[in-house]
């Protein structure tokens, strides 16, 4: 899902190495590859989740695991990927993370157990926090405020149009070839980056950008991996395992540390005083909760489609194009609500369809048709989205003065992103909780031997993708196949049911922080 406030972190910055008229479609085709690249990397990563997790017999901790652990450095580094631009040379460390991107997504192909791509994925979030920022410094240092929205706007489009069609040509790659393909399909996109930035982007930097803050970095990492590490866990060690509780305590601990080191530095990497406007206080608190609901359903969403109700990797792929595409075909309209009706109203009605569109999940999750089913959720979530991400961008960069914008925006997309990270640790766990106690309910009720309900139950932790016991009969294989995959629904409709609510919550904080002007 699209993350608020990237075209104006693009439009707050100062054209510094202005390109000429045939340089720039060259650098326009370089930031747009390497941005679609990490959009899309998220999106076919969730579709080859049901394919890995059988290929490794990995639990859905796993799963998270993977997907988590490239979120996780992603949004904890990518503003101090921002200021590392500034300071070295916006090309030079966008060149940097592609190629550690690359590299980092053949080890991840390559990998041959969980352990090895979970490592591969950290590296891959390091290189994305490189990249992400960098391709958007690049377009702001090299067009001047007259081509700029041109430009900003070719960006937006082509984006748009390759992270939608990115999970479907990845489901197809999944379906045909190897899962390992959702990972190798970014090596030749890398390649045209770094020879199209080699011979065209020119290189840019601020002298007078600020000191990098490293110590908040760490702790920012740190914290947060620590907290997601703890919650992850316990799913199965239980709260009450030391590490799960070291893991947790120490987390926060270290979060309340990097709000005082942040809060003593002369040039911070988030600036806490700008949460001092009520307006960017609540539009940063209503992204949290709207993105941590939009997180948490991209995770479970292709997991039910394929492993539930039998969609192959393509058509997973494809079911989400309707929520993508609504949100581009409608951003210049939505972005036009602010100006005719203020941010207030926008951003109660946006997430109040948001809400509306997880109920229709939640009742349609039983499946059926597609188009009588998840495509009419799909149309209420995506025109929910649509009309709230642009006026969201708005209001969070008219809430701070002109000489904050950049900062704004930065903070704002970090938390769109943590909010992803969070959500996906908290209601994963949720889900798992949910799935094994439905299912011991319905195990309880079926002719089955001790054993094999105890071999069953000792695999719950790996959802609907668990493997059945092979000494089972077909009419038992049948039930308990049955059991497992209502036991997972429930487990999704309760998830779903709370992201209704965190949607809710968002346009409550509208309504309470968000000013009608």
């Amino acid at each position: 899902m699209k993350t608020p406030c990237d075209e104006m972190s693009m439009t707050s910055g100062t054209a510094g190495a202005p390109c000429t008229a045939k340089a720039g479609p060259w650098i326009l085709a370089a930031t747009i590859l390497a941005s679609s690249m990490a959009f899309i990397d998220g999106t076919i990563v969730n579709v080859a989740a049901p394919r890995f997790q059988s290929a490794f017999h990995a639990t859905v901790v796993d799963v998270q695991w993977v997907i988590e652990s490239y979120g996780l450095f992603l949004s904890s580094l990518i503003l101090v990927g921002g200021a590392l631009g500034d300071r070295l040379g916006r090309r030079a460390v966008f060149l940097a993370g592609v190629v550690v991107f690359a590299v980092a997504s053949v080890a991840c192909g390559l990998a041959p157990g969980i352990p090895l791509l979970v490592i591969a994925r950290c590296v891959q979030g390091v290189g994305a926090a490189l990249l992400v920022p960098g391709s958007l410094a690049i377009i702001s240092a090299s067009f001047d405020e007259k081509a700029r929205g041109r430009a900003i706007g070719t960006w937006s489009g082509f984006t748009a149009i390759t992270t939608a069609l990115g999970p479907v040509l990845g489901g197809w790659l999944i379906e045909h070839a190897s899962w390992r393909w959702a990972f190798f399909v970014n090596v030749p996109l890398a390649a045209a980056v770094v020879i199209l930035a080699l011979c065209h982007v020119p290189e840019s930097r601020n002298s007078q950008s600020d000191s990098l803050d490293w110590s908040g970095a760490v702790l920012a990492t740190a914290s947060l991996g620590a907290v997601v590490g703890g919650l992850l866990e316990s799913s199965s060690l239980g709260w009450r395992n030391p590490f799960v509780i070291a893991s947790v305590l120490g987390g926060l601990f270290l979060a309340v540390l990097f709000l005082r080191v942040e809060a003593r530095r002369s040039s911070p990497m988030v600036s806490l005083s700008l949460f001092k406007s009520r307006a960017f206080l609540g539009s940063n608190l209503l992204t949290l909760f709207l993105y941590a609901a939009i997180g948490i359903f991209f995770f479970l969403f292709p997991l039910t489609l394929m492993q539930v109700h039998g969609y192959s990797a393509t058509a997973a792929g494809a079911a989400s194009l309707p929520i993508i595409l609504l949100l581009f075909a409608l951003s210049r309209w939505s972005g036009g609500l602010v100006a005719k009706f203020g941010g207030k109203i926008p951003l109660l009605a946006g997430p109040l369809i948001v809400a509306f569109g997880f109920v229709l999940f939640a009742v349609f999750s039983r499946g059926g048709s597609y188009w009588t089913t998840f495509f009419p959720a799909s149309l209420a979530l995506g025109l929910g989205m649509a009309i709230t991400v642009a006026p969201l961008t708005t209001v969070v960069m008219g809430s701070v003065d002109s000489n904050h914008a950049g900062a704004a925006s930065g903070i704002n997309n970090a938390v769109a992103r943590v909010a992803g990270v969070l959500a996906i640790a908290i209601f994963g766990m949720v889900m798992v909780k949910v799935f094994g106690t439905n299912l011991d309910r319905d195990l309880a009720t079926l002719s089955l031997p001790a054993e094999t309900v105890r071999e069953i139950r000792s695999k719950e932790i790996e959802l609907a993708g668990m493997e059945l016991p092979r000494d089972l009969e077909t009419d038992a294989r049948a039930q308990v196949r049955t059991a497992v995959s209502e036991a997972f629904l429930s487990g999704f409709r309760v998830v779903l049911l709370c992201c209704s609510g965190l949607a809710i919550g968002s346009a409550f904080t509208a309504w309470r922080l968000v000013p009608k002007k």
